[in-house]
């Protein structure tokens, strides 16, 4: 590894067309890579057992963890837009050497354990999608996020596109799965409107839902994705750009929250409604779905699942990469981390273990790193030094505590219980 410091952002002028669309354009990106991490194959697991076990009733708990995730990710968008550096920069800056090595540490271990199930997610879609062996499809999905990442050298806009059209396959790809189940609109707006558990195995399946849409790893991307993208240089255009990545936020984010609902109505209209409680694996879902709705069910299924293993494999690499510049300020090829990081997914197949069980145990991983994500981001942008014009009002702050504390709280009680067997 070579010392590498942080190339200085590129001010440029802020365009103003007449037209808001084109006004938008400049803007719409980098929320769009980062909502990928909120429908990866964690998802799929967490989303289709909570809807073959209880139906539409855990519906409320999606649609309350985007709100808490378009919240963490303005407040990420935020803090690269105000200071010209990302989440790992600031605190490599301003905690203590040790602090900083032991944050690294533990942010490389989530961000593997998350890259581990995004990319058993991509092997099971080429399994299940053309009847490749897991192995060889595993093999091929590092080839192919190879190919994804190699976008980057041509600038930032194509690999967001490709990215975004990924985005664009999963969601249409549920909307299809939704149109051939018929789902009961009137029962998926009553739960969504009155939440409620049904026992100790919801709630922990709402925790298990929680901790797979709130990802770590990309609350350090998304800072950086927007650290350099476009420089203001009053406070008025920090403003300006900070109320255009909010609509970047809530554009991207709502579609990952309508794919994660769709995800679960698609399991309650089928497998729950037809007395299958027990559908817990991704493999099951997709062999499930043809009796039931026929094989272009099961492979539009499979379909999705390749475009999100695919798209949050290559994000994963790349939020791995902004983890070690900003904690270490060192820098190693970009195929390189992706031959690392792919290895653990291989070993698991290579030695046979259960994919879809692997999923979920990464997962309870990830819990860990949680804390060491959203705290330091509510403390540097409810700073006034740091942030200037775009420091939190206090509201937002009170309001940004609330929810890291809820987060933590739940993922504290996801470890508890799995660790002492009342959980997964």
């Amino acid at each position: 590894m070579a010392e590498q410091a942080s190339a200085p952002p590129q001010a440029v002028d802020i365009p103003a067309p007449r037209h808001w669309l084109r006004r938008l354009l400049p803007y719409l990106g980098p929320a769009f890579v980062a909502c990928v991490a909120y429908i990866d194959p964690g998802n799929f697991a967490t989303n289709i057992t909570a809807g073959s076990q209880f139906g539409y009733l855990l519906i409320w708990v999606i649609f309350a963890s985007n709100l808490m995730a378009m919240l963490i990710q303005s407040l990420s968008a935020k803090l690269g837009i105000a200071t010209g550096h990302n989440l790992a920069e600031i605190c490599r800056n301003r905690f203590p050497r040790p602090v900083v090595w032991g944050m690294w540490g533990l942010a490389e271990i989530v961000a593997m354990a998350t890259d581990l199930a995004e990319f058993l997610g991509a092997a099971l879609g080429f399994n299940l999608l053309f009847g490749i062996p897991l192995f060889p499809a595993a093999l091929l999905t590092g080839v192919t996020t190879f190919l994804i990442l190699a976008l980057q050298s041509r600038g930032f806009r194509p690999l967001e596109a490709v990215i975004s059209a990924m985005v664009g396959v999963i969601a249409v790809c549920y909307l299809l799965e939704m149109v051939i189940g018929e789902p009961d609109w009137a029962a998926i707006g009553f739960h969504t409107l009155r939440p409620r558990f049904d026992g100790q195995e919801s709630v922990l399946l709402s925790v298990g839902i929680l901790g797979a849409t709130v990802m770590p790893h990309v609350i350090f991307l998304h800072s950086a994705l927007t650290q350099g993208r476009i420089v203001p240089k009053t406070p008025e255009q920090a403003r300006r750009i900070f109320r255009f990545e909010v609509i970047d936020v809530v554009i991207a984010m709502g579609v990952a929250g309508m794919i994660n609902a769709a995800m679960l109505v698609m399991a309650a209209s089928t497998f729950h409604a037809e007395g299958l409680t027990n559908v817990a694996s991704i493999e099951d879902a997709h062999l499930t779905l043809e009796p039931l709705l026929g094989q272009a069910s099961s492979t539009i299924f499979a379909i999705s699942l390749l475009a999100s293993g695919l798209s949050s494999s290559a994000v994963g690499t790349m939020a791995g990469q902004v983890i070690m510049q900003g904690f270490l300020h060192r820098h190693i090829p970009l195929w390189l981390r992706r031959s690392i990081t792919m290895l653990p997914a291989l070993v698991v197949v290579a030695i046979g273990l259960d994919p879809t069980r692997t999923l979920v145990l990464s997962q309870v991983i990830l819990s860990f790193g949680i804390p060491f994500a959203l705290v330091p981001l509510v403390v540097f942008t409810r700073n006034k030094e740091l942030m200037g014009v775009l420091v939190n009002r206090r509201p937002t702050t009170v309001l940004a505590w609330c929810v890291a504390g809820l987060i933590v709280a739940l993922n504290l009680y996801l470890l508890f219980a799995t660790f002492t067997g009342s959980g997964i």
